[in-house]
């Protein structure tokens, strides 16, 4: 670790890293990153070190940070890198799409302080009561069922056919979010993740979680919604409503694009299809070279430092958002010479005390698991069918997703839901 942050003026020594001019910032929001992003993290690193110069849209500079060492650093002194964005909000250009998912709300994701540690003790607490083993029956339920849908076709986009529904019904499950509410809320949250700059998206959504939370307060129940709701910290209704967003946000776009990625690992790299002994490896083991390699979230942990922060001999600007790329970061050769590459600690799961709670991370882990390894039990012959350009990744400042996960297999009978 070197020395301590300085926060000084910005005519002492250092450059800087957002460069005045557009063109020398490398834009990550297009289809060309999304295309190549480890020859994009190289060619960074060659030119710029652990921190680079980028836009996350036409025009909106940040700061990449691509050092595992120099993120570490970062995300572990909250007073110099606090997440809270409102500063960068009142300045970002009006109609901007992206700010929809980086403003500020009064959640665990945007805040800091005893404000933060006041709805992360409460999150965590809602979070904790989720009995895993009931989790694990009803994720195999709604996977069987879901995989009964299509299982007689022979070919499917997976994420439009199984992982997303699965994702948004045991979400809902969790939260204790019915099926007429959760179908209102899965256009409007997927508006919001795909950053359409749609307030009525926004409305949408905020509207059908208020419902819940009224339904919960008339009648609670055993879920994440009932635990918000009874917290002795007697969060408001508004509060709630964010806090649900939050986990929304965390636990559904996150968690899909995991389960897709490890899915085409396992189906596209012989590795995990048999190993020299004949057998292939875990399911757990591909799930965690993909948080190493291709994380769900590519670039995440946003920080806005509220003056001018020399580090590693570069000037980050005040108010600007500076964001973690994982993938980068555990490919540093500072990091990854001379050991293992996935030894230390996983940045995809954030770092410091706005890092993922370990509840959180045990219920991705087991609807990743669960999901992958109900698909290729039920459908052990799938080949990816991939058309010209494929797979094909989305383009966006934040998230390492396909934009379709296409299959084939010999048309199987419908299995019993137990």
């Amino acid at each position: 670790m070197t020395g301590p942050i300085r926060l000084q003026q910005a005519n002492r020594r250092g450059r800087h890293a957002a460069a005045d001019s557009s063109g020398s910032r490398i834009p990550i929001y297009t289809t060309e990153f999304a295309a190549d992003p480890h020859g994009f993290y190289q060619r960074m690193r060659a030119r710029y070190g652990a921190l680079a110069p980028v836009d996350l849209a036409p025009g909106v500079p940040a700061t990449l940070v691509l050092g595992y060492r120099t993120a570490v650093r970062i995300l572990s002194d909250p007073m110099h890198f606090p997440a809270d964005p409102r500063a960068w909000q009142q300045k970002a250009p009006v109609g901007l799409p992206i700010v929809a998912m980086m403003r500020y709300r009064p959640n665990t994701l945007r805040t800091n302080d005893s404000e933060h540690e006041r709805y992360r003790s409460v999150t965590v607490a809602a979070l904790a009561g989720v009995d895993l083993n009931s989790l694990r029956s009803a994720i195999s339920r709604a996977a069987v069922d879901l995989i009964n849908e299509f299982c007689a076709d022979g070919e499917a986009d997976l994420i439009e056919r199984y992982i997303t529904p699965l994702v948004f019904r045991v979400l809902g499950e969790l939260t204790g979010c019915p099926r007429t509410l959760a179908d209102r809320l899965i256009p409007a949250l997927t508006a919001i993740f795909d950053m359409r700059n749609d307030e009525d998206a926004v409305t949408s959504a905020e509207t059908a979680l208020a419902e819940l939370v009224a339904a919960e307060r008339a009648e609670s129940g055993d879920n994440i919604t009932s635990r918000l709701i009874e917290n002795p910290a007697q969060l408001s209704d508004d509060e709630l409503v964010d806090q649900l967003l939050a986990v929304y946000q965390a636990g559904i776009e996150p968690a899909r694009d995991l389960i897709a990625n490890t899915l085409l690992l396992i189906l596209t790299d012989p590795r995990f299809t048999t190993n020299q002994v004949g057998f292939a490896p875990p399911t757990r083991a591909a799930l965690e070279e993909v948080l190493a390699t291709d994380p769900p979230l590519a670039h995440h942990s946003i920080v806005y430092p509220p003056l001018p922060v020399l580090i590693e001999d570069v000037w980050l600007p005040a108010d600007q958002p500076v964001l973690v790329s994982p993938a980068a970061c555990h490919d540093d050769p500072e990091r990854t010479a001379g050991h293992d590459p996935h030894h230390g600690t996983n940045l995809a799961w954030g770092v410091g005390q706005h890092a993922c709670p370990a509840q959180a991370r045990s219920i991705t882990y087991l609807l990743a698991e669960e999901a992958v390894d109900q698909l290729l039990d039920a459908l052990p012959d799938l080949r990816p069918e991939f058309g010209p350009g494929e797979p094909a990744w989305r383009p966006g400042p934040f998230r390492r997703a396909l934009t379709a996960l296409r299959v084939t297999f010999p048309p199987t009978p419908s299995m019993a839901v137990l």
